[in-house]
C-alpha cells in the first residue's frame, strides 16, 4: 500500500505538520527526505532499511559515500539532497553562534564544532576568530593530520589570527578516537600557542577538544 492510501494522520508529512518534528521517528523523518520510495516499497520501508543496514541514523549518516549511493533506494541525486540537509544544518548552528558574544553563546560554539567535527576520521586543529568584542569573525580550520594527532605549527595560527585582525580565539580540534580527555600534548601546545599569541596581545579564551558527544574545556578546568 502506498503512503498516499495511509489515514493522514499516520503519514509522515502530514503528522509533522500536524504536531511538529520533533515527535516524528528518525524513520519517519528519512523517509520525509527520500520523498519516495521505490517499487513496491514505501520511502518509510526504504528509510527503515537504510537505518537497519548501516547500523544507526549516525552510520548512514556518516558512511561512505560510494556504499550509501550503492544502495537500493539511495542513488546519487538523493546523496546530494541529504548533504544539502546536512550542511545548511551546520550553517544554522554557524549563524547561531555568530550572534552576540561568544562569551554568552558557549553552548552555541558547543554545538557547532561538535557538528563540524565529531564524526571526522582524522584529526584537524581548527580556531575560532574573534573581534575586540569577542564576536565571531571567523571558523577556520589550519591543520589535518591522521587518526592520532595534527602537528600544529603556532608561527600558522599567529599568521592567520594576524591577517584575521583577530583580537582573541578559541582553539578547537577533535579527537577521532572519541575520547575528548585533553592529553599532555593538546596542554602544550596549548601553552605555547597562548605565549606566543600574547606577544601580539591576542587572547586564548579557551581550547575545545571534541569527543562522541561531548566537548571538554580548558578554560572550564581553570588551564587558560
Amino acid at each position: 500500500m502506498s503512503i498516499r492510501d495511509w489515514p493522514e494522520h499516520d503519514r509522515p508529512r502530514e503528522k509533522l505538520l500536524a504536531i511538529g518534528a520533533p515527535a516524528l521517528s528518525e524513520t519517519e523523518l528519512l523517509a520525509i527526505l527520500l520523498g519516495a520510495g521505490v517499487r513496491g516499497r514505501s520511502a518509510l520501508d526504504v528509510a527503515r532499511d537504510l537505518l537497519a543496514d548501516f547500523g544507526s541514523l549516525r552510520g548512514f549518516l556518516t558512511a561512505d559515500r560510494d556504499k550509501v549511493c550503492k544502495t537500493r533506494g539511495f542513488g546519487t541525486a538523493r546523496y546530494v539532497v541529504l548533504q544539502a540537509a546536512l550542511e545548511l544544518t551546520r550553517r544554522h548552528y554557524q549563524e547561531l553562534m555568530t550572534v552576540g558574544s561568544a562569551l554568552q553563546n558557549p553552548q552555541a560554539i558547543r554545538e557547532f564544532v561538535q557538528i563540524r567535527l565529531r564524526d571526522l576520521p582524522y584529526e584537524v586543529f581548527c580556531c575560532l576568530l574573534l573581534d575586540c568584542r569577542y564576536r565571531v569573525l571567523s571558523f577556520e580550520e589550519l591543520f589535518r593530520g591522521t587518526i592520532d594527532g595534527a602537528i600544529v605549527h603556532p608561527r600558522e595560527v599567529l599568521r592567520l589570527a594576524l591577517s584575521r585582525n583577530a583580537a582573541a580565539l578559541i582553539l578547537v580540534h577533535n579527537h577521532p578516537s572519541g575520547i575528548a580527555e585533553p592529553s599532555p600534548s593538546d596542554r602544550n601546545i596549548t601553552v605555547r600557542l597562548k605565549d606566543a599569541l600574547a606577544l601580539v596581545d591576542i587572547k586564548v579564551l579557551d581550547h575545545l577538544v571534541v569527543g562522541d558527544g561531548v566537548c571538554e574545556s580548558f578554560a572550564e578546568r581553570g588551564w587558560l
